[in-house]
């Protein structure tokens, strides 16, 4: 038909074979996800990646949530795939697929903490059963606001507030017992290759 939109076709089998079988083993639509994530990489070459399921709870509903981060040589790619709400009860399940590319440059920062149990009995390069990555790119930003502390301690004078603000655009906690420790490596893995890139 004239004027109609052509949308690319990107097979599953563009995509490396270790992504296409985390998301694969990941059960959440594996051909959608695939598809989504295939579309956004545009053919460039995957230098590492990471998916991730949770599930959010929602009153009396469970929603499964899906997060794909893949990093190429210039770009971060980010898919969120979810559940979403049908308009009415007898309707068919709604899942949406939605992806954000940013270039590495953008990237302001990485910051990866480490939860230790029993730190005393800590093994040179275990790094932790927990991990919480969190990007930054500037899209949103985290203001934290405490009151103002004075230097005398009888003061009782309202001395306004002090923060700091802080990029997190997006976090991802990682735990061992909940995801198998291969997923904790998988985001160290990640969060290495993401570091060595910003600063090429």
């Amino acid at each position: 038909m004239p004027g109609r939109l052509q949308h690319p076709h990107v097979p599953a089998d563009a995509l490396p074979p270790a992504l296409a079988q985390d998301i694969d083993a990941a059960g959440y639509y594996p051909e959608l996800v695939a598809d989504v994530v295939g579309l956004a990489i545009a053919g460039q070459e995957v230098i590492s990646h990471v998916v991730h399921q949770e599930a959010t709870f929602d009153t009396e509903t469970v929603r499964r949530h899906l997060t794909v981060l893949v990093l190429t040589p210039g770009r971060l790619v980010i898919c969120h795939a979810d559940d979403r709400e049908a308009e009415h009860v007898e309707s068919a399940p709604v899942a949406m697929a939605t992806t954000e590319t940013v270039p590495l440059h953008r990237v302001r920062g990485v910051v990866l903490s480490h939860v230790m149990s029993h730190p005393e009995h800590y093994r040179p390069g275990s790094l932790g059963r927990e991990v919480t990555l969190t990007l930054g790119w500037g899209a949103i930003s985290r203001l934290d606001l405490v009151p103002a502390q004075c230097a005398d301690p009888t003061c009782e004078g309202d001395h306004g507030y002090e923060g700091t603000v802080a990029g997190d655009d997006i976090s991802l906690r990682v735990s061992a017992e909940v995801s198998g420790g291969q997923a904790v490596e998988q985001v160290l893995e990640f969060a290495r290759a993401v570091q060595a890139g910003l600063g090429r």
